[in-house]
C-alpha cells in the first residue's frame, strides 16, 4: 500500500484533507438550489463515500511493497479493531447529519466554521491525550488562535441584517452546529484506536491500516444512516417530512453531485488517516480541521453569504482569516 515517509509529506497531505473538509459543503449548496432536500442529499453522500473508499482501497491500498494490502488487511482485522472503527464511523455520521441541517438553516459560512471549529478544539485535546505528539505548547497556541477565529465569524454573523424568520432559523443552525461540533470531536479518536498509526509498514497483526480503516468507517457511517437519516426524514429540523419515495424522483446529476460531495469527503479523510502515521493523530486532526477557513471562503465568494455586510463585518471577517493561517502555521510548526 502507499504510505507517506516524511513530516513535509505528512502536512500536504493534511492540507488535501483541510480543502476537502471544507469544500463537500458546496455539493449541498449545489442541490439544495434545486429544492433537494438535504435529508435526501444525504443518501448520496454516504453512498458516495463509501464507493470511493473501495476504489482506494484496490488502488493506492493496493499498491507497493510496504504494510498490508486492502484485501488482506481487512481478512487479518479483529473485531475488536472494525468494532472501534465501526463506532467512529457512527459517532461521525450523527455529528455530519446535524452539521448538514445546521448549514441548511444557518448557512455554510455561519454553521461551517462554528461546528468544525468547536470539533478542532475539543478533537485536538482528546487526539493528543491519547497519543502524545509534537510540541503542546505550539499546538494548542495554534489551537488557540483558531479559536479566536470562531468567535469573530460568530460576531459577524451576528451583526448581518436578517429578516425574523432568518434570525430564528440561523439561531437554531448554531445550536445545532454547537451540538455537531462536540460529537464531530470524539470519531477520530475512536479510528485511531482501531489503527497501528506507530508503524503502517510493519502494523500489528488484527489492527487495520489507513485504506481498510476509511472502508470499515464508511461501512459504519452506511449501517447507522438508515437509523440516523431515516428519523431526519420522519422528523425533519425544517420542513415537512421527507419520504423514500422522494430519494428516487431525483434526476441522475443531482444523486451523483451528492456522490461527489461523499468522494471529496472521503479522499480528505483518507489522506488524514495516511498522514497520522508521519504527523501523529492530534497534528493530522488539527490541520485537517482547518477546513473551516475553506468553507467560509467559499461561503463569503462563491455563495455570497455576507454580501451587503458592513465594514466592521469585513473587518472582523479578515480577523478571522489571519487568526486561521497563524494558527495552522503553529500547529504545522509543533510537529516539525
Amino acid at each position: 500500500m502507499f504510505t507517506v515517509n516524511s513530516y513535509a509529506l505528512a502536512v500536504i497531505f493534511c492540507f488535501v484533507t483541510m480543502i476537502c473538509w471544507g469544500s463537500w459543503g458546496n455539493t449541498q449548496k449545489l442541490v439544495s438550489s434545486k429544492n433537494w432536500r438535504y435529508e435526501l442529499f444525504y443518501w448520496d453522500y454516504v453512498l458516495g463515500m463509501v464507493v470511493f473508499a473501495i476504489i482506494l482501497g484496490f488502488t493506492l491500498g493496493s499498491i507497493g511493497s510496504t504494510g498490508r494490502s486492502f484485501i488482506p488487511d481487512l481478512e487479518q482485522a479483529a473485531w475488536s479493531s472494525i468494532g472501534w472503527v465501526i463506532l467512529g464511523g457512527v459517532i461521525f455520521n450523527a455529528s455530519n447529519i446535524l452539521l448538514s441541517a445546521s448549514i441548511s438553516l444557518a448557512g455554510m459560512a455561519v454553521a461551517f466554521p462554528l461546528g468544525v471549529g468547536i470539533a478542532l478544539v475539543l478533537g485536538v485535546v482528546i487526539n493528543y491525550l491519547g497519543v502524545p505528539s509534537g510540541n503542546p505548547l505550539l499546538l494548542f497556541i495554534g489551537v488557540g488562535l483558531v479559536v479566536i477565529a470562531i468567535i469573530c465569524n460568530g460576531v459577524a454573523s451576528g451583526k448581518m441584517n436578517r429578516s425574523a424568520e432568518s434570525a430564528s432559523n440561523t439561531r437554531k443552525g448554531i445550536i445545532i452546529a454547537i451540538i455537531a461540533g462536540c460529537l464531530m470531536s470524539l470519531f477520530y479518536r475512536f479510528v485511531v484506536m482501531g489503527m497501528d498509526v506507530e508503524n503502517f509498514a510493519n502494523p500489528t497483526p488484527g489492527m487495520l491500516t489507513p485504506y481498510s480503516a476509511i472502508f470499515v468507517f464508511s461501512i459504519g457511517v452506511l449501517l447507522s444512516n438508515f437509523v440516523f437519516n431515516t428519523i431526519v426524514m420522519r422528523y425533519p429540523f425544517t420542513g415537512t417530512p421527507v419520504t423514500y419515495a422522494a430519494y428516487f424522483r431525483g434526476s441522475v446529476g443531482t444523486h451523483l453531485c451528492g456522490m461527489l460531495g461523499g468522494a471529496i469527503w472521503c479522499l480528505g479523510t483518507a489522506f488524514s488517516y495516511i498522514a497520522s502515521g508521519e504527523a501523529g493523530p492530534a497534528i493530522s486532526y488539527a490541520l485537517g480541521q482547518g477546513a473551516p477557513m475553506v468553507a467560509a471562503l467559499w461561503g463569503l465568494w462563491v455563495w455570497k453569504e455576507f454580501k451587503g455586510a458592513s465594514r466592521a463585518v469585513d473587518w472582523l471577517l479578515g480577523f478571522m482569516f489571519l487568526l486561521f493561517i497563524g494558527g495552522l502555521a503553529c500547529i504545522v510548526i509543533a510537529g516539525n
